[in-house]
């Protein structure tokens, strides 16, 4: 099974945001966030896919999705490719 790790980004009147998660079904994943049944913090938005990588194993992913939480100097520069 496959599991991906992502970023995704929103732009609200002022700022643009980003979230990090993990799943092994991506496109199922970023339906729940845009009809406000994903995580808390992404109801009431509209989110686009910035940036994924895909692992073979649901813990490699969580440590994956933990270090780019943590890292915002690699967040930053995703939501400047936009």
């Amino acid at each position: 099974m496959k599991f991906f790790v992502y970023v995704i980004g929103s732009k609200s009147k002022s700022k643009f945001i980003t979230y990090v998660g993990y799943t092994n079904n991506l496109s199922k994943r970023i339906i729940l966030h845009n009809t406000g049944k994903g995580a808390k913090f992404t109801r009431g938005r509209k989110w686009k896919i910035l940036y994924y990588e895909t692992f073979s194993s649901k813990n490699a992913a969580m440590k994956r999705e933990f270090a780019i939480k943590k890292d915002r100097v690699l967040r930053k520069k995703i939501k400047g490719k936009i």
